[in-house]
């Protein structure tokens, strides 16, 4: 999920040591979202990122963030998590080189190298393949016509009766 907002507070640098015996440090920020009705949000940053990210009172950012809620005594408790930060530019990402990639996380979108794909192009109408007599010297041959060359078989008799037929039976 993404913030975008100025940061108005740095609560700063926080570090312990967890029970198994693990050193750990985060650091903490408000930032204030944009819009009609601006809200606050305080975030951290775990571990050795909160040495490195660069977050600075007063600049504006476009903030990754994890979402986390938790349970405790009955109560409930949410974690804002930042993992990355970049400057905020209104409308749209930021121009290409803007800030670095940061390691562990892929290219932003907006930054990877267009190719345009090719133009569709529509296949050829469907043809009929000639039919080829056999033998060494095959020559082509007109597919055969049904009906003797009439597209349409031969409509009946208004009394049903075949009359070119030399029989008398009605079928």
């Amino acid at each position: 999920m993404e913030i975008d907002g100025k940061i108005i507070l740095d609560l700063g640098m926080q570090s312990g040591v967890s029970k198994a015996g693990n050193q750990w440090k985060k650091k903490e920020w408000v930032l204030e979202t944009f819009g009609q009705y601006p809200r606050k949000v305080k975030f951290h940053v775990f571990g050795d990122k909160a040495d490195t990210i660069g977050i600075e009172v007063g600049n504006s950012y476009t903030l990754s963030v994890d979402l986390e809620s938790r349970e405790f005594n009955e109560r409930w408790y949410t974690d804002v998590s930042c993992y990355a930060a970049r400057p905020y530019v209104p409308g749209g990402m930021p121009p290409q080189g803007s800030y670095p990639q940061q390691p562990g996380y892929p290219q932003p979108y907006g930054q990877q190298p267009y190719a345009p794909q090719q133009p569709y192009a529509p296949q050829q109408p469907y043809a009929p393949q000639q039919q080829y007599a056999p033998g060494p010297q095959a020559q082509p041959t007109a597919a055969p016509e049904p009906f003797g060359g009439n597209a349409f078989p031969p409509a009946p008799t208004p009394d049903g009766y075949d009359t070119d037929s030399t029989d008398d039976l009605p079928f």
